[in-house]
């Protein structure tokens, strides 16, 4: 049975640590970044915890 953190909650289905059957992560923590020098909107950043199922 895989860990389900309920205090991260996560849709992306193409990452590996998305809990199957809902949408949860099964990281203790995840890290959250940006690919922009100054973010002003939330499509600025980036879960880069991620990564992609194989």
């Amino acid at each position: 049975m895989e860990n389900i953190n309920r205090s991260i909650q996560c849709s992306v289905e193409q990452c590996l640590h998305h809990c199957v059957n809902c949408d949860y992560c099964s990281l203790d923590k995840i890290h959250v970044g940006t690919h922009e020098s100054s973010p002003s909107q939330k499509q600025s950043t980036d879960c880069q915890s991620f990564q992609a199922k194989l």
